[in-house]
């Protein structure tokens, strides 16, 4: 098994596979892995997978619990009409900058029901290090942004839903929805390049 399928089957695989009836939207296709996933969820607990992306991979899979849609994932009024008003899973494997990854989460976070997962990849910037076998300048500082990006959503929304990382190969987000309510990002405002700490680490340096 490599190290995405494991991410998959071991991090989200496992949160979601008993839930019953499921509504699962999937932003972002390629060959079908995560697909094929859903679909099996959909099949064992009578659900339907809704996947959207900007090239054509309707002929993938031919499943009556599948409805492919060709779009982007942010052309929200194209989309209204043909999504359910509600989904209890949603995973995003589009466009992994952080940018683009709040504008998809604050806008569908709202229509995902309360105790539903929504799942974000590409969340680790570890194995794009310039020092790691992966080594891709973009690759680190988008990944390492979106992280930053969902610690800072997180900050202002501790009571509304639950976060977990996991970071097998590029990583992913596991966000637990507890209520409906969503706050704006927070600043993350840090001590580590306070004088106080700055001091500290002059200290213990000259202590040893």
């Amino acid at each position: 098994m490599s190290t995405y399928d494991y991410k998959i089957q071991d991090f989200m695989y496992q949160k979601i596979k008993n839930i019953k009836e499921p509504t699962i939207i999937e932003f972002g296709v390629k060959e079908g892995r995560s697909t094929k996933i859903f679909l099996e969820i959909c099949k064992n607990n009578d659900g339907k997978l809704f996947s959207i992306d900007t090239d054509d991979y309707s002929s993938l899979f031919t499943n009556p619990k599948w409805n492919f849609i060709q779009s982007r994932d942010d052309n929200f009024s194209y989309l209204e009409n043909k999504l359910p008003k509600k989904f209890d899973i949603i995973y995003l494997d589009s466009t992994h900058e952080a940018e683009h990854v709040e504008k998809i989460f604050y806008y569908y976070f709202k229509k995902l029901n309360v105790n539903g997962y929504f799942f974000v990849d590409d969340i680790s910037w570890l194995p794009y290090l310039k020092s790691e076998n992966r080594n891709n300048f973009y690759c680190e500082i988008n990944n390492k942004k979106t992280f930053d990006r969902l610690l800072s959503i997180y900050l202002n929304n501790v009571e509304n839903f639950d976060i977990e990382f996991n970071f097998i190969s590029s990583g992913m987000c596991a966000i637990y929805k507890k209520k409906d309510e969503l706050n704006n990002k927070k600043k993350i405002a840090t001590r580590e390049f306070s004088l106080k700490n700055i001091l500290k680490k002059i200290f213990y340096k000259f202590k040893k």
